[in-house]
C-alpha cells in the first residue's frame, strides 16, 4: 500500500479528515465510543458460500479454507470498497486509516484455562482468499506452539497484568492521554487489535451464535463483527417460495459517527452480494466488485 504523505493534523496511523458538520459536533457530544454506539444483525444466506467451499476444499486434508476466513476476506474487501468503514475518532477529531487491518483472538487450545492470544492481519492490496487464509493459518499455527505468549502485545499485556495495581493504574492513564493525543509509541499499538479496522469474534467456532459486543473507547477500533454458527433456515426467495437454505448470523457494532446509516446499509449489502458470488474472493482486493447499490 502506498505509503501516505503526513501532513499537520495527521497521526501516524491515520490521516485527519473534515466530515460534515453534524458529524464534526457529534465527536465533541459523544466523545465516547461506547456511547456512539449501533448495532446491527443480519442472518445472511451462505448457500452458495458452502458450494464454493465445498468445491475449494476438495482433496486437501491440511490448510482447508474456511468461514471464518471467507468472512475475515470479505470484510476487508468490503472496506476496501467503501473507504468510510475505515475511519475512527480519538481526540474529538476523526481520521482514515492509511491501511486496512483485520485482528481477532484465538485460543491456544480448546479447553476452558487455555490462554488466548491475540492476531492481527494486514493483507496486501493483491490478496484474495488464498492469501489471507494462508496468512490467518500460519499465524494461529505459529501461535499454538506455546501455552503462553511469547511475545508481541500478548507478552507486554503480560508484563502491564504483573504490575503493582497502583502503577498500573497510573501508567494506564499515561497511556490513555497518549492515546487521545495520538501519540501512543509503536510498541504499544502495533498488532493490538484495538487499532485495528475490522476486530472479528468467531463465536460460531464455539458453537455460539452472534451476540452485541461492545466497542472499546480506548484505541481506534471502530467495527466489532461477531460470526454465529452455521445452520439450516427456511428463506423466502425472491419468487415468492420458501427454502431451506445455509445461513449464518453476523452481528456488527459500529461507530455511528464515522459515516450515516444509508452508508452502512450499503456495505451490508456488499457483503451479502459477496456471499451470494463467493468468486468476487478470488479476486485481489484492489479490484473492485461492481457491485450495483440499486
Amino acid at each position: 500500500m502506498e505509503k501516505q504523505k503526513v501532513k499537520w493534523g495527521d497521526r501516524r496511523d491515520g490521516k485527519r479528515v473534515h466530515a460534515p458538520g453534524l458529524q464534526t459536533v457529534m465527536t465533541a457530544l459523544f466523545p465516547k465510543r461506547t456511547e456512539s454506539e449501533v448495532y446491527l444483525n443480519e442472518t445472511i444466506d451462505a448457500t452458495e458460500l458452502m458450494k464454493y467451499l465445498e468445491k475449494k476444499n476438495e482433496g486437501r486434508t491440511d490448510g482447508k479454507i474456511t468461514i471464518f476466513h471467507c468472512v475475515v476476506t470479505a470484510l476487508v474487501r468490503m472496506v476496501k470498497e467503501r473507504p468510510l468503514m475505515n475511519r475512527f475518532i480519538q481526540g474529538y477529531r476523526m481520521y482514515e486509516r492509511n491501511e486496512i487491518s483485520a485482528a481477532f483472538v484465538a485460543k491456544r487450545r480448546f479447553a476452558e484455562g487455555s490462554e488466548e492470544t491475540l492476531m492481527f492481519l494486514v493483507p496486501k492490496d493483491t490478496d484474495t482468499i488464498n492469501e489471507i487464509a494462508q496468512k490467518i493459518i500460519g499465524d494461529v499455527q505459529e501461535a499454538r506452539k506455546s501455552e503462553h505468549a511469547t511475545g508481541g502485545v500478548d507478552e507486554l499485556l503480560d508484563k502491564f497484568a504483573a504490575m503493582p495495581r497502583l502503577v498500573m493504574a497510573g501508567s494506564v492513564k499515561v497511556i490513555r492521554w497518549l492515546d487521545f493525543w495520538g501519540v501512543n509509541p509503536k510498541f504499544l499499538t502495533d498488532g493490538d487489535p484495538n487499532y485495528s479496522s475490522i476486530f472479528v469474534s468467531n463465536l460460531g467456532s464455539i458453537k455460539c451464535p452472534s451476540v452485541y459486543h461492545h466497542l472499546n473507547n480506548y484505541g481506534t477500533n471502530s467495527m466489532m463483527i461477531t460470526i454465529g454458527t452455521l445452520h439450516k433456515e427456511e428463506v423466502l426467495m425472491e419468487d415468492g417460495h420458501k427454502e431451506v437454505r445455509d445461513v449464518i448470523d453476523l452481528g456488527a457494532t459500529l461507530d455511528e459517527r464515522i459515516a450515516d446509516g444509508f452508508y452502512f446499509v450499503r456495505s451490508l449489502k456488499l457483503i451479502k452480494h459477496i456471499f451470494a458470488h463467493p468468486e468476487l474472493l478470488e479476486q485481489p482486493l484492489n479490484e473492485p466488485s461492481n457491485f450495483d447499490y440499486k
